[in-house]
């Protein structure tokens, strides 16, 4: 019989976590439905491969046999996704490109005008990601080329130019009491209920919440949120206060919040970003024009 690729994907999961919750909370599926995959897979396969009791779970010999041989499977395939997709795209002249926010109409406009001169009778096409997927389609092969805000989960997989480094500020509902200052420090921070991103994005989760500037203290959360606009709600509802990059502050001007500057946090990167592995000879040219907009006098 030909195995699933899906079922082999939860496999994987389970055996490199041996904890059902947390293989579940990784594959974003309930706990019992991924058991009851997995009990397909072995039922299919006619082998145990996991044994597991109220407190523990362990890999049979042939699990473990396995479970090397499924993750190169499944590392070859999504290989061979990206580069028929890159393929595909390049047949037809496009490029696809990610974003998780914008970053500023006038930027964005003058990056496509820029990348179009430089390869005439190509076209864009531009998806915005959820803040759960920091790196923009890059990863998961659904873009060629992402701007991102650094740093991003499973970085080491992508190359990346910086084009604009700039500060982050917070945002505050108006009637919050720190909203009576011009600039704060994140010590007048600590204590706030932090919106933020979803516990998987990990290292860009932690870059928002400014956890290297906390010095240990604990950190609260108010809310999570999936995109830039439920953020800026949670923040006028009071739900907490959070971080933000500087042209995010010209891009939201909601009635209900507004923005101060934190002096003492580490500033936003911008980066273009695509991954090292790519055969996509046109994301250079993409990668050019967003480095001569951005710094036009270099």
């Amino acid at each position: 019989m030909d195995a699933d690729l899906r079922l082999l994907r939860y496999f994987v999961a389970v055996a490199e976590e041996l904890n059902f919750t947390r293989a579940a909370e990784r594959l974003y599926i309930s706990q019992p439905a991924l058991s009851k995959q997995i009990r397909q897979l072995e039922r299919e396969l006619g082998i145990e491969l996991l044994r597991r009791n109220s407190r523990d779970v362990k890999l049979t010999a042939a699990g473990a046999a396995l479970l090397p041989l499924a993750q190169q499977l499944l590392q070859d395939w999504q290989f061979t996704l990206l580069a028929v997709r890159e393929v595909a795209a390049s047949q037809m002249q496009t490029l696809r490109v990610g974003f998780i926010s914008s970053i500023g109409s006038e930027l964005t406009k003058s990056i496509l005008t820029r990348f179009q001169a430089l390869r005439q009778g190509w076209k864009v096409t531009i998806r915005f990601f959820e803040l759960s997927d920091p790196t923009a389609g890059l990863l998961s092969g659904n873009t060629d080329v992402a701007l991102l805000r650094l740093p991003v989960p499973k970085q080491e997989k992508l190359s990346t130019e910086i084009l604009l480094v700039e500060p982050r500020w917070v945002a505050l509902s108006c009637d919050h009491p720190l909203a009576q200052r011009e600039v704060l420090q994140m010590a007048d921070l600590i204590n706030e209920p932090f919106i933020t991103v979803p516990a998987e994005t990990g290292i860009w989760r932690d870059h928002w919440l400014a956890t290297d500037e906390r010095g240990g203290h604990p950190i609260i959360i108010g809310a999570e949120v999936n995109n830039t606009n439920e953020a800026m709600e949670a923040v006028i509802n009071g739900q907490g206060v959070a971080l933000v990059s500087e042209s995010t502050t010209k891009a939201y001007t909601l009635s209900g919040q507004t923005f101060r500057p934190v002096k003492d946090v580490s500033p936003s990167v911008l980066a273009v970003a695509w991954r090292r592995d790519s055969l996509n000879s046109v994301v250079q040219d993409f990668v050019q024009a967003c480095v001569e907009v951005s710094r036009p006098s270099s």
